[in-house]
């Protein structure tokens, strides 16, 4: 699944091609949507928030075009008119805005609503405070944290509602950082927000570029320190990297870490 920062450049992309142009034409091929038409809007902005992306558009009452990559979505641009060159499959467009210069299409998206931008806290407003946002407060994550101080911390890492934008990759590369096991009661992790600011300093890292990484490598296979190597050499001590699930089915998720670099927390003292 995509993460903050793909959604990040993704958000920029679009903004940079859309905004402030007018839409000439559009179709939304999702059932509720089938009969919107969005032409003669104009596209005021396209930003992130945390995996969600918003396109907000002008109107009486100005929209927001509110979409989720889920696990296969991405957005396209390309010139209007011309042939859309990617090799993914027509039939799994699920949106096309077009200005008479540039056309977005958003493929495989796994949500995907119209609402008054007014009323987009309906669909966004349950997440905590985004790591790539304007509205980063890492004190109100902490709390938000705090309210589960017996859940493992690659769970609540994980957890949208606690702080946005955070997906396996970065909770698992983040921990490994900090030599924390997945499993640690989130009360128990030494220096919380040091784990927190070291994983938002890793995503911020990855803004500027189109090939994630946490090793600064972006050669294949030389991408993460533990994030998809499972059996594969620790990079800091050579042992085999594991990977086991985490979480409550079927929101349980998959978590990379090193037995060796990161073992489970001692046993609370009684």
């Amino acid at each position: 699944m995509p993460e903050g920062d793909v959604v990040y450049r993704t958000a920029q992309r679009l903004h940079a091609a859309l905004a402030g142009r007018e839409v000439v034409a559009s179709d939304l091929r999702w059932p509720s949507l089938a009969t919107v038409d969005l032409s003669g809007r104009t596209v005021l902005e396209v930003v992130p928030r945390g995996k969600h992306l918003l396109m907000r558009l002008d109107g009486d009452p100005p929209v927001t075009l509110h979409s989720h990559l889920r696990m296969e979505g991405s957005w396209h641009v390309h010139a209007t008119g011309q042939p859309w060159g990617s090799a993914r499959r027509r039939d799994g467009i699920r949106a096309i805005v077009s200005t008479a210069d540039w056309t977005a299409v958003g493929h495989l998206l796994g949500m995907l609503d119209l609402v008054a931008t007014a009323e987009e806290h309906t669909l966004v407003g349950h997440l905590g405070p985004d790591l790539l946002g304007a509205d980063w407060d890492l004190e109100r994550a902490l709390a938000n944290l705090a309210q589960q101080p017996d859940r493992p911390i690659g769970e609540a890492l994980l957890d949208q509602r606690n702080l946005a934008g955070i997906g396996t990759m970065f909770m698992a590369e983040g921990l490994f950082a900090r030599r924390v096991n997945p499993w640690t009661p989130t009360a128990r992790v030494p220096d919380l927000a040091g784990v927190i600011t070291r994983t938002q300093q890793l995503m911020r890292r990855n803004l500027g570029g189109a090939i994630q990484t946490t090793t600064g490598d972006t050669r294949h296979g030389q991408r993460t320190y533990v994030h998809g190597r499972h059996r594969q050499p620790c990079r800091r001590c050579g042992e085999p990297v594991r990977v086991d699930p985490i979480g409550v089915a079927p929101q349980d998720r998959v978590a990379f870490y090193c037995p060796r670099c990161q073992p489970p927390a001692e046993p609370a003292a009684s």
